[in-house]
């Protein structure tokens, strides 16, 4: 027990100690690191305004912002440190090192921040393009130095890491997607008016892309039908439910116009 009170008077006293003879840069320090991230939050919240109102992208906004917050309040904590009496040469010699290792980076774990560096600085693809990766398909939340999330129209999120992104093939949308679908009508109608007929039905859906006009053709002439192919742009965020009602316009609309959908039909010649 008489060990136990001494060793804690010994503790009581360092501690003492210290308070007496650094409590003015303990405090000092302090004020330092709050008034960091103070200057950090304010110098984040600016450039984001600035880069609001010259349209620059929200993933280079956000990047810009979030490198120069760490920025600031990686300096004002060297300066706390400098405050306490601690030596900024190890720092120093970390930081050089970092620099090396950021060379490597590409070859291990670290690959993930590379790429992200790289798909952000290039704008590869920002927030809100509809994109699609290795089969996955899904709008851009999110991009950070490690990974992309996405949302697919039924609320999933998808989590790809950067490195994946950036050794595959991608396909870019944008804000909206390309739907094809294709119907076949019987030889014996005219193909002018079930072009027609297909044309009205598109313009009448809401939210398609007006950039982009609607386009529908003949593709193919098959055995049994006439090959009526139609394309339109899509919002990426609807696109199935766009698709799905498409598809049963269609069909209404070739019923109502008396144009014939055939069946596959395969004429049998009986040699005696």
């Amino acid at each position: 027990m008489q060990d136990e009170l001494k060793l804690a008077q010994e503790a009581y006293n360092i501690v003492v100690n210290f308070l007496v003879n650094y409590s003015f840069q303990l405090i000092g320090a302090i004020i330092i690191i709050i008034a960091g991230y103070l200057v950090a939050g304010w110098a984040s919240r600016m450039l984001m305004k600035v880069q609001e109102k010259r349209n620059i992208d929200i993933t280079l906004r956000q990047f810009i912002a979030s490198t120069v917050r760490i920025i600031i309040i990686g300096l004002f904590t060297v300066i706390a440190l400098g405050k306490l009496g601690v030596s900024i040469n190890p720092f120093i010699a970390a930081i050089g090192g970092l620099a090396v290792g950021v060379s490597f980076a590409l070859q291990g774990p670290v690959s993930n921040y590379g790429a992200g560096l790289m798909i952000i600085l290039t704008r590869l693809y920002k927030i809100g393009d509809s994109i699609t990766i290795q089969n996955s398909f899904g709008i851009v939340k999110e991009i950070s130095l490690s990974t992309t999330r996405l949302e697919t129209e039924d609320g999933e999120i998808i989590i790809i890491p950067n490195k994946q992104v950036t050794g595959e093939i991608h396909r870019n949308s944008h804000k909206n997607r390309i739907m094809e679908g294709s119907v076949g009508i019987a030889y014996s109608d005219s193909p002018e008016k079930a072009i027609r007929t297909i044309e009205a039905v598109l313009r009448s859906i809401e939210g398609i892309s007006h950039t982009r006009p609607p386009q529908v053709g003949i593709i193919a002439f098959a055995d049994s039908a006439i090959e009526i192919e139609y394309r339109v742009w899509l919002p990426a965020e609807s696109y199935y439910n766009k698709l799905y009602q498409i598809n049963l316009n269609v069909f209404k609309a070739l019923n109502e116009a008396k144009i014939n959908i055939p069946f596959p039909q395969r004429v049998v010649q009986m040699v005696s």
